[in-house]
């Protein structure tokens, strides 16, 4: 059983930062990829980062590539999302997911995934 559990939400003003953190237990989470999603009120899902096993790769959505930066360190099972320069469009519940693989790109290859965090960023 894999439970992921995500921190670091809140409000803040357009501009600020915010630093998300999501800890993992029950599962080897150093061989698989973690990405974060978000889903604002009224919209799909979707992606906003992914990093790979080891953290040699990472990708990004285009909105927030250039602002949002995603890390990991395995020795603690944890993966950040540091997000910077936030706009009110980032409002959303954040999620973080663990992979099916080491290279889980997509968001079906994500098997396990946390209760989220809300996000809220003020004009």
């Amino acid at each position: 059983q894999v439970q992921l559990v995500e921190s670091g939400g809140g409000l803040v003003q357009a501009g600020g930062s915010l630093r998300l953190s999501c800890a993992a237990s029950g599962r080897t989470f150093s061989s698989y990829a973690v990405g974060w999603f978000r889903q604002a009120p009224g919209k799909e899902r979707e992606f906003v980062a992914v990093i790979t096993w080891s953290g040699s790769r990472t990708y990004y959505a285009d909105s927030v590539k250039g602002r949002f930066s995603i890390s990991r360190d395995n020795a603690k099972n944890t993966v950040y999302l540091q997000m910077n320069s936030l706009k009110p469009e980032d409002t959303a519940v954040y999620y973080c997911a663990l992979g099916r693989t080491r290279y889980a790109r997509t968001m079906d290859e994500f098997d396990y995934w946390g209760q989220g965090t809300q996000v809220t960023v003020s004009s």
